[in-house]
């Protein structure tokens, strides 16, 4: 409860004691002051849980705020993870790729021949 809310509830009942006492004794002036205060308080009092619910949602936010950016970070790091563990299976394979064309020079070759005449047989223009 924050200073606005305490402030607000006293203040209502105050105007509702005033109300009564007001109708007790007969004085109207009396009675409209207490019910005027007891709106007024209501409203500070209102004011005040409002403002509260602000700064509840606010830290709230500030909380999210922080979750976002430990999970972005978590997951900025697992994809750097997976680009080194990518890029070591790619040397590896290329590696491996190289050496056996190197030691099958003759099949290389002729797969070679075989993919640039099937790229340019799919290239040529349509007669």
């Amino acid at each position: 409860m924050n200073r606005d809310q305490f402030r607000g509830a006293s203040r209502h009942l105050k105007g509702r004691a005033q109300s009564a006492l007001g109708g007790v004794t007969g004085d109207p002036a009396r009675q409209v002051r207490g019910a005027v205060n007891q709106v007024a308080g209501g409203a500070q009092y209102a004011y005040g849980r409002a403002r509260d619910r602000a700064e509840d949602l606010a830290q709230d936010g500030r909380y999210l705020v922080g979750e976002v950016r430990d999970r972005a970070g978590n997951l900025i790091e697992d994809g750097r993870g997976f680009a080194r563990h990518a890029a070591k299976r790619g040397t590896t394979y290329s590696r491996q790729a190289a050496r056996y064309a190197d030691d099958h020079r003759a099949s290389a070759l002729l797969g070679l021949a075989a993919v640039a005449f099937a790229v340019g047989w799919l290239a040529r223009p349509k007669r």
